[in-house]
C-alpha cells in the first residue's frame, strides 16, 4: 500500500476536497450533508504529506502508511482512505487499550491493527473520501469492504475508523462495523455580529465570568497577536514548538509532532493556519494553533512558558470565537474532551467511530461493551446540555446532539 508521497496530490485531493459547491443537487446527500463537503485541511494531501515527510507519522513512530485507493476500470480514482498499520494505540483519542489488554490476556494478538484516521488529530471529517455523485455511497461501501480485506492481508486483528461523519458511521454499521460514540465540545456561530453579541446570548452570570476572564488574562501587560499566512515566520514556530513540547511531555510523555512538521505546514498551508500568540515584554510566552477549514475553525495545540490566570481560555477559546465571528465561520471545534469548555459557550456534540473486529469472540465482547458505552454517552450529553450557559429566552435550541437522535431520520 502506498505512502501519501506515492499518490499524486491532484488524485488524492479530487476525492478528499473536491472543488464543487456543496449546494449542487445530489452532492450533499451523497456525502451525508452539505458540511461534509466543506474543505477539510486535515485530509488534504498537503497535511498528510507534512505528517509523513516530517517523520511524525511513519514506520518509526508506529504509524505505517496503508492508504487505500479505489479505481474504476480505466484507472481513475473513485475514492481514497487515509489508513495506517499501527503497533500501538497512541495518538488516536479514541481509546481501545482495554480491548487490547483483554484480548492479549486471552491469548490473542491485538497488534498490528489498522487505523483509519488523521494521525494525532481528533477532528471530525470524512474518512472514506469519495468523489461526490450518485455512486458515492457504493464507492464508500467498496472501500469499507476493502479495508476488511486489507485487515486479513496484513494480519491485523481489527480496523478502526475514528472521527468519521455520521453518514459514514451509519453505512459502516450496515457493513459489519461496530458503532462507537463519544463527545466533544463545539461552539456554533448563530450569526453573531461581534463577541459582545455572542455574550448577549449567555446567562448574566456566565457573561460576567467571561468578561472577567478576558480582562484578567491580559492585565499583566500581555499582548495577544494573531498570525496567519506570511505573518507566521520560523521564529514564531520555534517559540510555539517549545510550548508544544512542554505541554506534550506532561500530557503524553513524548510529543507526537516533530519540529519539521510545523515548518512544513507553515510553508505549504499557512493560509489555513491561525496561530494565536501571547507576548510579554517583547517575547512570546504562550500560543495556540488552529487550522481553518471551509466552515470550521479547528483548535489543535496549546502551550505556554509562563502561567497566567485564564490565558489558556483566552488563547484557545475566546480568540477562536472572535476569529470565527469576524470570518463568519460556522463553528469552532476545540479538540478532545474538556467539560470546562461548556461554561465558555462550547456545547456537547457526539463524535462517531466504527470498528471491524475479526475475532468473533472479541467482537461479541466489544459489541456488548459499546452498547452500554453509547447509553452512557447519550445520558451524559443530555445532562451536560441541561447546564448550557445560554439564556433560556435567547431563542436558541440548546441541547446535545445525542446518539439516540442520530439513529432517527
Amino acid at each position: 500500500m502506498p505512502a501519501i508521497a506515492d499518490i499524486p496530490s491532484a488524485v488524492w485531493d479530487s476525492c478528499a476536497n473536491p472543488s464543487v459547491p456543496a449546494a449542487e443537487a445530489g452532492l450533499a446527500a451523497a456525502c451525508g450533508d452539505a458540511s461534509a463537503l466543506a474543505h477539510n485541511p486535515f485530509v488534504s494531501h498537503t497535511f498528510l504529506s507534512a505528517l509523513e515527510a516530517s517523520r511524525s507519522a511513519g514506520r518509526r513512530t508506529g504509524w505505517q502508511p496503508r492508504h487505500l485507493i479505489l479505481e474504476d476500470a480505466c484507472g481513475a480514482a473513485l475514492g481514497v482512505v487515509p489508513c495506517y498499520l499501527k503497533s500501538h494505540s497512541r495518538g488516536e483519542y479514541v481509546f481501545d487499550h482495554g480491548w487490547a489488554d483483554a484480548y492479549e490476556r486471552a491469548g490473542g494478538q491485538y497488534y498490528p491493527k489498522l487505523q483509519v484516521s488523521v494521525p494525532f488529530t481528533p477532528a471530525t471529517g470524512r474518512r472514506f473520501l469519495v468523489v461526490p455523485g450518485p455512486q458515492a455511497e457504493l464507492a464508500q461501501a467498496a472501500l469499507m469492504d476493502g479495508l476488511k480485506t486489507l485487515c486479513e492481508r496484513d494480519g491485523a486483528s481489527s480496523a478502526h475508523v475514528t472521527f468519521m461523519t455520521e453518514a459514514e458511521w451509519r453505512l459502516a454499521a450496515e457493513h459489519g462495523y461496530l458503532q462507537r460514540t463519544d463527545q466533544q465540545f463545539h461552539w456554533d456561530n448563530s450569526g453573531y455580529a461581534s463577541f459582545d453579541d455572542f455574550l448577549g446570548a449567555l446567562a448574566a452570570r456566565k457573561r460576567k465570568a467571561i468578561k472577567r476572564e478576558r480582562r484578567e488574562a491580559t492585565e499583566t501587560g500581555i499582548e495577544i497577536v494573531r498570525l496567519t499566512g506570511s505573518d507566521i515566520d520560523e521564529a514564531a514556530w520555534d517559540a510555539f514548538f517549545a510550548f508544544y513540547m512542554d505541554t506534550g511531555s506532561r500530557k503524553w510523555g513524548r510529543p507526537y509532532l516533530t519540529r519539521a512538521f510545523f515548518s512544513l505546514v507553515g510553508e505549504t498551508m499557512a493560509d489555513r493556519i491561525l496561530l494565536v500568540m501571547a507576548k510579554r515584554a517583547g517575547r512570546y510566552i504562550a500560543g495556540a494553533l488552529n487550522f481553518i477549514g471551509g466552515d470550521t475553525l479547528f483548535g489543535r495545540h496549546w502551550g505556554a512558558a509562563e502561567h497566567h490566570p485564564f490565558l489558556h481560555f483566552e488563547l484557545c477559546y475566546y480568540q477562536a470565537i472572535d476569529f470565527a465571528i469576524e470570518r463568519r465561520i460556522a463553528r469552532v471545534e476545540a479538540g478532545a474532551q474538556g467539560e470546562h469548555k461548556l461554561a465558555r459557550g462550547y456545547l456537547p456534540n457526539v463524535t462517531c467511530s466504527a470498528h471491524f473486529i475479526a475475532d468473533p469472540g472479541l467482537r461479541r465482547a466489544i459489541a456488548d461493551y459499546l452498547a452500554r458505552e453509547r447509553a452512557y454517552v447519550d445520558a451524559a450529553g443530555r445532562e451536560l446540555a441541561a447546564a448550557s450557559p445560554f439564556r433560556k429566552d435567547a431563542g436558541f435550541d440548546i441541547r446535545a446532539v445525542t446518539e439516540a437522535e442520530m439513529e432517527t431520520d
